[in-house]
């Protein structure tokens, strides 16, 4: 069974703004509930075939695993890929300006869990899609508050 889990929210920030803190992968724990730490395997910046190894707590485990870069639009599109574990995923993000000058940010999750892993997967989509509305809250939080312009 194939997982896809997709999410949005508006924020009151500008599309740059909310891109590149969304998209810069230092940024992750501060927005992320699940992420706990990461990791460049390969030197900044960001770009096509860069390796991030990110540490997360989700449903009670630790989960660690490095991500693939495999598309990047600035303030377009960023996608990111793991084949690693039981439960290989893609992670998109998206962003669309709004006319009132704020932005549309879609996160979207997909992968095929194998093993007991694939037993799991109703619960993994419910769980990732709880997770996600949290994420995008608590990243429209720190930008409307200003957390981006550090």
């Amino acid at each position: 069974m194939k997982v896809d889990v997709s999410n949005s929210i508006s924020i009151k920030r500008p599309l740059n703004t909310v891109a590149s803190f969304a998209a810069d992968p230092d940024n992750a724990p501060q927005w992320y509930v699940n992420i706990r730490s990461v990791e460049w395997r390969t030197t900044k910046p960001l770009r096509i075939g860069s390796h991030i190894a990110f540490v997360a707590q989700f449903l009670g485990r630790r989960l660690a695993y490095t991500y693939e870069v495999v598309d990047l639009v600035p303030g377009e599109r960023f996608v990111m890929r793991t084949a690693e574990g039981p439960f290989p995923m893609e992670t998109t993000y998206s962003w669309r300006g709004l006319d009132d000058g704020g932005t549309l940010m879609e996160l979207r999750n997909r992968g095929e869990p194998s093993g007991f892993a694939a037993v799991t997967a109703p619960l993994m989509a419910a769980a990732m899609n709880r997770a996600n509305r949290k994420d995008l809250a608590k990243l429209k939080r720190i930008l409307e508050s200003g957390g981006a312009d550090g």
